[in-house]
């Protein structure tokens, strides 16, 4: 159990650890992967050499017997969700670190991204019911206090409801937003929904998992246990048709995933717990522009 202590150590070493991120990494990039809502009108200025002659203000250059244009800014005003998987099946790792710790990095990184571009982020927490939600807002008190409760966030339930996180996302939220929807998925039957939201909403899919995810080691015979359902069977890892199969499992909950977002019209992005998560939002984020 973490003391205060620790909570606040945390809390500022992932702020200052996300601030960095955002500051020397995303500078620019998560702004022109999100684009706000259009371009509203600021002044009229003196026009320049390279100036978009399209915006030439005739009126008032006839008016001044002086070319002048139209300046004119993004309407920003984005609203970040994270849909936030806290179930059992996180709590899982065996390099690096647990998926709910790389979970929650990337959260804190999306979440100063958002916070730094003056967007509001909100978030809802998931296993198989809606564990916590917090409304979207702008600020750095706003960011800090989602961090807090993503590093204390304690789950009620252990198993995995996508559908049902992606209903509560349609329900509580009307504006159009940035959707970040971050699970191992190991779940299936929220494709229909989240085609409902793919058609409304900017879906992003972050999908977590550990290299004993999908494969096993050789390691003779070991006992697994399911976090989410507590049972538990005897596997020889030694035998070649278990790896393959475990493999095989693993592989078709991926293509599952994979063509779930690609009908819905949503992007998906996939991290492993020993990945380097910043360079793979970077990348995607480049690739937005």
């Amino acid at each position: 159990m973490l003391t205060i202590e620790d909570i606040q150590r945390k809390v500022r070493e992932l702020e200052i650890k996300s601030k960095k991120i955002t500051t020397h990494l995303f500078t620019g990039e998560y702004h022109s992967a999100f684009k706000g809502k259009g371009m509203s009108f600021r002044e009229v200025r003196e026009y320049y050499a390279g100036d978009d002659i399209r915006f030439i203000d005739w009126n008032v250059s006839a008016r001044f017997n002086h070319t002048f244009t139209k300046v004119f800014e993004e309407e920003r005003e984005l609203t970040v969700m994270l849909l936030i998987d806290t179930s059992a099946s996180n709590l899982f790792g065996t390099i690096a670190r647990q998926k709910r710790d790389l979970l929650v990095e990337i959260a804190s990184v999306l979440t100063f991204s958002a916070i730094s571009n003056n967007d509001k982020v909100g978030v809802i927490f998931f296993s198989n019911k809606i564990e916590k939600y917090i409304a979207p807002k702008k600020g750095r008190q706003h960011a800090l206090y989602i961090v807090r409760q993503l590093l204390t966030v304690e789950p009620e339930a252990s198993g995995t409801n996508i559908d049902e996180a992606i209903k509560y996302f349609t329900s509580a939220v009307k504006q159009k937003s940035i959707a970040f929807i971050m699970s191992d998925f190991i779940a299936s039957g929220y494709d229909n929904d989240l085609k409902v939201i793919g058609n409304k909403h900017d879906v992003i899919g972050i999908r977590v998992y550990d290299k004993m995810d999908m494969q096993l080691p050789e390691a003779g015979l070991i006992q697994a246990q399911d976090a989410e359902t507590g049972k538990s069977i005897w596997m020889d890892t030694n035998n070649p048709l278990v790896r393959y199969h475990y493999q095989q499992h693993f592989m078709e909950q991926s293509e599952r995933c994979k063509n779930y977002f690609k009908k819905a019209g949503a992007e998906l992005l996939h991290v492993r717990t020993d990945d380097d998560y910043v360079k793979i939002l970077q990348q995607f984020f480049i690739k937005r522009n």
